[in-house]
């Protein structure tokens, strides 16, 4: 497909994403060529290493394609997102557990599904131009495609931070953070791609020095204000707090929906500070398998890139409305349609 080239070069398996004109935003066809190529690969002797990587300047992949969501969600057609999702996770999956090793560039832009195909990698590569996020909250869902992982493993609170804000991380708070592993100056990925593509041998990888992280300077004031795992008390402790800090993440959990947002904090609450890959999956997929339906994801996606109004219409006004009961219900076992990780890709949900 002409979004995607899938090769094998060298001692390498390529994947490349080639949509720069729309930030290389992940289709489900795409999804399903990635995970046919991985699985391919698996059992290749030729293939050392997987390499993905992508075109342009200006991002890696900038999320999801939702346009055809939106669309079938609302038309009543709930089966179109959970069969992407499904497929989707179970792609995330196998990267995270892959036999080999995967190595991820990651210049510009890395959000949402971007971040489920670059950040669970074995080798994470970022550069001057690296910037990551989870901004899922913004559109009305939780974080997903195993960003729940991550953020759950973040030092400290920081992962309920990236979580409720959706604030963006340059490549010194992306290392800090866990979401990424090294700094290469994008002028030498050429050079380092060569390398890789040649001996299949991962010896080739540079050793820089992160960039600082601002997120780190910030550990301290994070840990405290977002100690706790409801909302109220989170919004509440940074409206005392007053600083400038408090107001900026003030600004980012306003931009949220609050009952994506309490369903992300529940979730990290669940999960722990380190689950694995299928069972954050698991957990994402009880409310994603519910998104059109039930939660603000349409509302969210009109807001943001159908009408382009950038106002919202919530179902709850604040995350101090929304009720324990309102998140036991997205996030409720699935019983017969959990998500599992050996089903066929494309089944019917």
């Amino acid at each position: 497909m002409t979004d995607l080239h899938i090769r094998r070069e060298g001692r390498a398996g390529r994947i490349t994403l080639d949509r720069p004109q729309a930030l290389n935003a992940l289709s489900y066809e795409m999804c399903r060529e990635i995970d046919a190529a991985l699985r391919r690969w698996a059992s290749d002797d030729a293939v050392a290493l997987v390499i993905m990587d992508a075109t342009g300047d200006k991002a890696f992949c900038a999320g999801g394609d939702l346009a055809e969501m939106y669309a079938t969600g609302r038309a009543g057609d709930h089966g179109y997102g959970r069969r992407f999702w499904a497929d989707e996770y179970r792609m995330n999956a196998r990267i995270a557990e892959y036999v080999k090793p995967v190595v991820t560039l990651m210049q510009g832009f890395t959000l949402g599904g971007g971040v489920g195909l670059g950040c669970h990698a074995s080798h994470r590569i970022l550069c001057e131009t690296s910037c990551i996020a989870m901004p899922e909250c913004a559109v009305g869902i939780v974080p997903d495609v195993g960003g729940s992982r991550l953020l759950a493993r973040a030092p400290g609170r920081a992962g309920a931070y990236l979580a409720l804000t959706g604030a963006r991380m340059g490549p010194g708070c992306a290392i800090w953070a866990g979401f990424a592993d090294c700094f290469v100056p994008r002028a030498d990925w050429a050079d380092l791609v060569a390398g890789l593509v040649t001996t299949g041998d991962l010896s080739c990888l540079p050793k820089h020095p992160a960039p600082e992280s601002s997120l780190a300077a910030r550990a301290g004031a994070i840990d405290r204000l977002f100690r706790d795992h409801t909302g109220a008390a989170i919004c509440a402790a940074l409206d005392t707090d007053g600083s400038d800090f408090a107001k900026e993440a003030q600004a980012g959990i306003a931009r949220g929906s609050p009952l994506a947002q309490a369903c992300a904090l529940e979730s990290l609450r669940r999960l722990g500070p380190a689950p694995d890959i299928q069972t954050a999956l698991e957990m994402e997929y009880r409310f994603t398998y519910r998104a059109t339906e039930a939660s603000d994801f349409l509302e969210g996606i009109r807001a943001a890139i159908i009408d382009k109004d950038r106002a919202p219409r919530w179902k709850h006004a604040s995350l101090a409305e929304v009720t324990q009961a309102d998140v036991a219900a997205m996030l409720a076992p699935l019983g017969a349609r959990t998500l599992t990780f050996d089903g066929a890709e494309g089944e019917r949900l």
